[in-house]
């Protein structure tokens, strides 16, 4: 391989790793809001306060 073919790969092995980074980044962000969202509808339709302190 010559040396700008290697160079060329090396950036595209760059490139690749930085993509699959970003991608687990925004799974991390997407099952964050998919928490917050159950979280939040469950504490809309049962109410935020534990069971024992209603009246």
């Amino acid at each position: 391989m010559t040396e700008k073919e290697e160079r060329l790969a090396r950036e595209r092995a760059e490139i690749a790793a930085r993509v699959a980074s970003f991608r687990e980044t925004q799974q991390k962000f997407e099952r964050a809001r998919v928490e917050y969202c159950e979280t939040t509808l469950s504490n809309a339709i049962n109410g935020s306060r534990p069971l024992s302190s209603r009246r």
